[in-house]
C-alpha cells in the first residue's frame, strides 16, 4: 500500500503505542526473565471446571448460547454480578473486557481538549484510550498528607476553570494501583468523592485488582460512596480468565443508556457463549473456590519477590509494598534511566515496563513496573537476581 498519511483520521495521530504489547512482539515471554506483563499465571486457570462449566452451558442453553444478545449483556451474567455485588440489576453493563469499559466512558464523555484527571502514575492502557480521543490529561501525584493531596487536586480544578476547560471525569485505580501497587485510604476515597460532587465531574472507578487482596481489610468502594457519581468497572480477566475477554460497568442507569447506545456500534453485544459460561461459573461457587487457590498462589509470589528485592537489589533502591493485585514499582536514584537501560536489560534476558510509560507528565524516568504473577517462583528468584545485578552496575 502507498504510503498516505491523509487517509487517516486526525485521532490517529494521538495513537501511541504499548510498550508492554511492543516487548510481545519482539520476544517470547517463556524464554526470558518477563516481570514486563500484567499476564494471570495460568495455573490460575481452571481447565477441568471451565471444561465442565461450558457443558453445562450447552446443555442447558443449546443454540441460544451461540446466537446473537441484549448489547447490554445476558440477563443471568447481569444479575449474577448485581447479586455479588449488591447493586440493581438495571445498573450493571457486561462489556468485552474492562479495558473496554474504560475506553467507552471515554467515548461518551470526552470531547477534544476536555480535561480527565488522573494519578501520576496511571495505568498504561486508560492513557493510550484517553489520548485517542484527544483528551487533556492531568495526572496529579499521590502525597501521604490527606489536605495537601486535596490541594493538589483544587489546584488542578482551579487551573481547568481559569482554562475555560470542563474536566469530565477523574479516573482513579483505587485497590492495588497498575502500576504502583498502591491503594487509597477510606479518606483519600471520600476526599476524591467529595470533590467530585462538588465540581460537577464523574469518576471512573476501575477495580480488576480489587478481589485480590493478601493482606489488611477491604475498604468501601468508591463507588459505594456516592452511586450517582462514579462508573465502577470490573473485570473478570484477573479473578477468571482473560480470554474470555468479559468485564463490567456498574452505573446510573442514565450513564449506562449512553454507553449501550455506543456499544451497538461497537461489537453489538459481549461474546455470548463466555457470558453464560462467566454466569454459571459465578452462582455455582466455583468462580469464590477458584479465587482462593489464585489467592494463595500470588499471595506467595508476592512474599517471595519482597524477600527477593531485600536480599538482593542495592541499598539505593526502593519499592512499594502492595497489598493485592499484581504489580509493584521500583524507584531507582535520581538520574536513572530506565527507558535507556531496558534494552541493556533485556540483552541479560530481563523485561519490565519503564515507569514513563505510566506517566502523563513523562517523569518517573528512574521507576519501573515488575509484575510478580506471571512467571514460576523459580524464573521470579533467577530473574531478581539477574536484575539486581545489572543494576550494581549501573
Amino acid at each position: 500500500m502507498k504510503k498516505d498519511n491523509n487517509i487517516f483520521s486526525e485521532d490517529v495521530g494521538s495513537f501511541f503505542r504499548s510498550p508492554v504489547r511492543d516487548i510481545f512482539k519482539k520476544v517470547d515471554l517463556n524464554s526470558i526473565y518477563s516481570f514486563a506483563g500484567g499476564y494471570p499465571s495460568a495455573e490460575t486457570f481452571p481447565l477441568e471446571e471451565i471444561r465442565r462449566t461450558m457443558s453445562e452451558v450447552i446443555d442447558k442453553y443449546g443454540s441460544k448460547a451461540f446466537q446473537y444478545g441484549a448489547t447490554q449483556g445476558v440477563t443471568e451474567l447481569r444479575e449474577a454480578v448485581a447479586a455479588r455485588y449488591g447493586v440493581p440489576v438495571e445498573r450493571v453493563q457486561i462489556t468485552s473486557s474492562s479495558q473496554q469499559g474504560i475506553d467507552v466512558c471515554t467515548r461518551v464523555m470526552v470531547d477534544p481538549g476536555d480535561i480527565i484527571l488522573t494519578s501520576n502514575p496511571s495505568y498504561l492502557g486508560a492513557l493510550q484510550s484517553f489520548c485517542s480521543y484527544r483528551a487533556d490529561i492531568r495526572g496529579v501525584s499521590h502525597v501521604d498528607d490527606i489536605d495537601d493531596y486535596r490541594a493538589a487536586y483544587e489546584k488542578e480544578i482551579a487551573k481547568a476553570r481559569d482554562e475555560g476547560k470542563k474536566i469530565k471525569f477523574l479516573y482513579m485505580i483505587p485497590d492495588f494501583q497498575n502500576p504502583s501497587g498502591e491503594s487509597l485510604n477510606l479518606d483519600e476515597r471520600k476526599m476524591l468523592v467529595s470533590l467530585a460532587e462538588e465540581h460537577g465531574f464523574l469518576i471512573v472507578e476501575d477495580s480488576p485488582y480489587r478481589e485480590l487482596r493478601y493482606e489488611g481489610e477491604h475498604i468501601p468502594t468508591m463507588y459505594s460512596l456516592s452511586p450517582d457519581h462514579v462508573i465502577h468497572l470490573g473485570s473478570f480477566s484477573k479473578i477468571f480468565a482473560p480470554g474470555f475477554r468479559l468485564g463490567w460497568a456498574i452505573a446510573h442507569p442514565d450513564i449506562l443508556d449512553k454507553i449501550y447506545v455506543c456499544k451497538q456500534s461497537l461489537d453489538l453485544c459481549p461474546p455470548i457463549f463466555d457470558q453464560y459460561v462467566a454466569a454459571e461459573f459465578l452462582s455455582s461457587g466455583r468462580l469464590d473456590a477458584n479465587l482462593e487457590k489464585s489467592i494463595a498462589l500470588y499471595k506467595g509470589k508476592r512474599d517471595l519477590l519482597l524477600s527477593l528485592l531485600e536480599k538482593h537489589m542495592p541499598e539505593n533502591v526502593r519499592w512499594t509494598h502492595p497489598e493485592g493485585g499484581l504489580f509493584l514499582f521500583l524507584t531507582m536514584p535520581e538520574g536513572f534511566d530506565a527507558v535507556k537501560f531496558y534494552d541493556t536489560a533485556l540483552d541479560a534476558g530481563v523485561a519490565y515496563v519503564a515507569g514513563e510509560f505510566f506517566h502523563p507528565d513523562r517523569s518517573g524516568r528512574n521507576t519501573m513496573r515488575l509484575n510478580f504473577s506471571f512467571m514460576s517462583s523459580e524464573k521470579i528468584k533467577e530473574g531478581v537476581k539477574h536484575l539486581a545485578d545489572l543494576l550494581v552496575n549501573v
